[in-house]
């Protein structure tokens, strides 16, 4: 839901900073790879009860997940580097849920089930719903730059990272917002299914 309004006010800074990445030759695909071991690391710190520094691994994760977009663009963009993004972003994605419940199973590993199971279901329509696009030719007016049809919702990337610096921030309250992002997960899940019956119907 915020993803748009998000993009549009950090565009500016991370355009400059990809300019500086261009001009040092590092590519897109190498920071996509550098972002997924960065979002790799804040979940073991997650998993190991090291909460703010797993946090601050997590901005830098998601930074050069903004960065790589912004490189590919100023060179050139590819269909191997679009799947290689998203493919990445998803286990990243159900890697902090997992810690969480690594870091105390007895409080955090049912309310981690629950959320995993939520972002299957988000995950899964928002691919499902990009794949018939493409078959049919459609795009995105309110994500032009997307390789693929971007879907919005309530839960986007903007959304849950703040729900994952929360989680970070509050470590003994995962559970509680957890759900309450399950819950919003389940809410996208829905409208995600209704737009889609009617766009494909």
């Amino acid at each position: 839901m915020l993803d748009r309004y998000a993009m549009a006010l950090i565009r500016p800074p991370i355009d400059r900073m990809a300019r500086v990445l261009v001009r040092a030759g590092i590519g897109a695909n190498s920071v996509t790879l550098t972002g997924f071991f960065i979002g790799l690391l804040a979940a073991f710190l997650i998993a190991g009860g090291a909460y703010l520094a797993g946090a601050i691994a997590l901005f830098g994760s998601r930074l050069c997940d903004g960065l790589d977009g912004a490189v590919a663009r100023q060179t050139t963009a590819t269909d191997a580097g679009a799947f290689l993004d998203i493919t990445l972003d998803f286990v990243f994605y159900a890697s902090i849920p997992l810690a969480f419940a690594v870091a105390n199973p007895p409080a955090n590993a049912l309310a981690a089930a629950v959320l995993l199971a939520a972002f299957v279901g988000t995950g899964s329509s928002f691919l499902a719903f990009a794949v018939l696009a493409a078959k049919r030719g459609l795009s995105s007016a309110a994500f032009p730059d997307k390789s693929f049809y971007f879907l919005g919702g309530l839960t986007e990337a903007t959304e849950t990272l703040m729900f994952f610096a929360a989680m970070c921030f509050w470590p003994a309250h995962f559970a509680a917002l957890a759900y309450g992002f399950a819950a919003l997960c389940a809410m996208t899940l829905a409208s995600r299914i209704w737009w889609g019956w009617r766009a494909f119907a």
